[in-house]
């Protein structure tokens, strides 16, 4: 998938002007550090590596709670911090399961950033050594006085979010907040295709 992403921090940190940015700046330094590192270091060191990282660019109680939808509302809050580590910890896994290795990709911040009704959207390119750009976008909200991730669209039109509540409403409404959290946890589980 979207397995070698990102290049050199210095030059991602280099085009940011906006806070906003700067969060998608470090996630991508955090990435970075994590291919280079690779395979040889194994997907648990790859996911301590990063999952600070992921702490700080995304705000994932809100994100788990969008992706839960309605029914988060009614759950005891016992079971939404469950469910926001769970997501959590499925988040962190992905990441260290996809990005795996460098082979000279490109990352690049687009230097505007857009107002979309108080939120802001940071919009990226991967160019990769070989073959087609592919665009990444982050939808962000201030949170605790930064700006965090709250979606990533990719291609600029598959929104995690969307995604993630699709793929989890049936687990949902199977099991409850429990069936949720086991299912994240399985999903967090699998290998990298």
């Amino acid at each position: 998938m979207i397995a070698t992403l990102f290049l050199a921090p210095a030059p991602i940190f280099a085009q940011v002007s906006d806070p906003a940015q700067a969060t998608i700046a470090a996630l991508d330094d955090g990435l970075l550090s994590i291919m280079k590192a690779g395979k040889a270091a194994g997907a648990a060191r790859r996911g301590a590596m990063i999952g600070p990282v992921v702490d700080r660019a995304y705000d994932l109680p809100l994100m788990t709670r969008l992706s839960v939808g309605p029914a988060w509302n009614g759950m005891a809050a016992a079971d939404q911090t469950a469910l926001v580590a769970a997501f959590r910890r499925l988040t962190v896994a992905q990441y260290a399961a996809n990005f795996d290795g460098f082979s000279g990709e490109t990352f690049t911040i687009a230097p505007k950033v857009e107002e979309r009704a108080g939120d802001k959207l940071v919009r990226t390119t991967l160019t990769p050594k070989t073959g087609d750009p592919v665009a990444i976008s982050y939808r962000m909200r201030q949170s605790g006085g930064q700006w965090k991730i709250i979606d990533v669209f990719y291609k600029n039109s598959i929104s995690q979010l969307a995604t993630r509540r699709s793929d989890f409403a049936a687990a949902l409404a199977a099991g409850g907040a429990k069936g949720l959290i086991a299912h994240l946890d399985r999903l967090a589980a699998k290998p990298a295709s």
